[in-house]
């Protein structure tokens, strides 16, 4: 039986009607839906029409009219691979953290680079410290990575980036989209879907009920749409997401001019017809209801990764691998043991935006799995909401004398590479070399680690959002968040029970109210 005050929360719940968000947002029609609008035909100038025979001479070509475009890239993210966390006090960005994944770009850039809006990595990884590396060089820029349009343009490992046909895709850039994003983002640890959950293939062409933004047939949106731009510096960062957005809708000149929070769009009360539901939104994230699974475009996302078991080769000496029914790696010499999930639950935590990464060179915390990255917030804080997260789940090499996870080189052609040559020690005293870390005692072992994503991606039509029960329920998707009370998941037992006897009086009243009026008006019909 569930409890007199849940009861008494859906009768409440009613009177604002039932759940969900609006459906569609008036005047927005036309979003997506403009097509090509540029005022210059790229085919028609001049320093375009090549040859090029690599990538900066196209760069060159460019800044013939885009003067300023180099600069205002190398002052960004995508280009410094840094991010300095005020609130933290920690120096994030590639050059910097780890992950669960591929565990980190240092000492890996011939493979990492591949996704660095640059020209000029070393090819093979050396030299593999990354301030070999010229970020001042104008001439490193890559336009065509993001504003390609042809689709034919692709920087492959290990090559520095050299591509065919460059004066083609020069003469047909345009505007970022899905595809030139998606390219790196759909992509980011090693294959399609691997790393975010909420990001893969599918959404280069995804239909309503992957995400209403994004649907070809719908509102179209491109990343940039919400991930605006000034200067080429790209809005909504992972490292410091906008946890609780208290701006509401985006007012040039009034606010902070990004998208990157529904509120952006939605505003702070994004439920006219079903005010009751306005009042989760301070604690609640629009996510959380409105993302219902994770990696349901049909590709699946990985969420565990045992690089422990890495370097075993089959009875000929060889490397070898393995794949599931779906044709998904389970095994491979190089990488060690996953698993792959579709359709994932995401898990739900109270979030304030702020994340404390473990970085190389940091004492590892003494709980297990150990958190790469802790995600900050509770309830008591008002600034934090509960958010939903994919959790990636492993196992990492870590120097178990000096306490600290450990960086590997594993990318290249050199003797040290461990999917070349398949020995850890070497590929361990490499990586750790590249970050000038002389405190490696020399022994490694493999820790158990986990790693929070929020979800941000893959919105569902409000007729596939969360329900109440979905939360307000005691086996429900909240049942592990503890410390404040909601109704239909905690009981007061003392509460409920005279909840019920009152009910019970009540409904004795009516009855005998209804039982008396009966009775005497066939004694006053008896009496005419």
């Amino acid at each position: 039986m569930r409890g007199f005050l849940f009861w008494i929360f859906l009768v409440w719940m009613a009177t604002g009607t039932a759940f969900g968000a609006v459906d569609s947002v008036g005047g927005l029609d036309f979003l997506g839906k403009l097509g090509n609008t540029s005022s210059t035909d790229h085919r028609k100038l001049a320093p375009l029409q090549g040859p090029f025979k690599n990538g900066p001479q196209v760069t060159k070509a460019c800044l013939t009219c885009h003067t300023e475009s180099a600069k205002h890239v190398m002052a960004t993210e995508h280009w410094t691979w840094k991010f300095r966390n005020k609130a933290t006090g920690q120096n994030l960005g590639k050059l910097s953290v780890l992950n669960s994944f591929c565990g980190s770009p240092q000492s890996n850039w011939s493979v990492c680079s591949d996704c660095h809006v640059g020209y000029g990595w070393k090819p093979n990884g050396f030299p593999i410290d990354a301030r070999d590396y010229d970020f001042a060089n104008e001439g490193n820029v890559d336009c065509l990575v993001c504003h390609d349009t042809t689709g034919e343009y692709h920087k492959t490992p290990e090559d520095g980036g050299q591509v065919f046909d460059l004066a083609e895709v020069a003469m047909n850039v345009g505007r970022t989209s899905r595809k030139t994003c998606g390219g790196c983002h759909f992509f980011g640890g090693g294959g399609d879907g691997v790393k975010h959950g909420d990001l893969d293939s599918s959404l280069f062409s995804p239909n309503r009920s992957l995400d209403v933004h994004m649907h070809t047939g719908g509102l179209n949106f491109n990343c940039t749409t919400c991930h605006t731009t000034d200067g080429h510096n790209v809005t909504g960062s992972r490292y410091m997401p906008k946890a609780k957005d208290q701006r509401g809708i985006d007012v040039p000149g009034w606010t902070d001019t990004t998208r990157t929070s529904c509120e952006s769009c939605h505003g702070l009360t994004p439920h006219p017809k079903r005010p009751r539901i306005n009042d989760h939104t301070s604690r609640v994230a629009c996510q959380t209801c409105h993302i219902p699974f994770l990696a349901r475009g049909g590709k699946k996302t990985k969420v565990w990764w045992d690089w422990s078991t890495a370097t075993r080769l089959n009875s000929e000496g060889k490397p070898f691998s393995e794949k599931d029914a779906d044709g998904y790696e389970t095994y491979t010499s190089q990488k060690g043991t996953f698993r792959w999930a579709a359709n994932v639950e995401p898990e739900y935590f109270w979030f304030n935006g702020l994340t404390q990464y473990t970085l190389p060179g940091d004492p590892m915390a003494n709980e297990r799995p150990l958190k790469v990255n802790n995600i900050l917030g509770s309830y008591e804080d008002t600034g934090s909401r509960i958010w939903p997260f994919k959790v990636m789940r492993g196992k990492q090499a870590y120097d178990p004398v000096q306490n600290k996870l450990l960086v590997v080189h594993t990318a290249g052609d050199d003797d040290s590479a461990l999917w070349k040559h398949f020995d850890w020690g070497k590929a361990i005293k490499a990586g750790m070399a590249s970050i000038k870390d002389s405190s490696y005692s020399g022994k490694y072992d493999f820790v158990e680690t986990k790693m929070y994503w929020p979800a941000a991606h893959m919105v569902a039509p409000v007729a596939e959002a969360l329900t109440c029960t979905s939360c307000h329920s005691q086996n429900g998707r909240l049942a592990n968040l503890t410390g404040f009370y909601m109704p239909g998941r905690d009981r007061f037992p003392l509460m409920d029970t005279m909840g019920w006897i009152l009910v019970a009086l009540v409904s004795m009243g009516s009855l005998s109210h209804a039982a008396l009026r009966i009775y005497f008006d066939a004694r006053e019909k008896r009496l005419r």
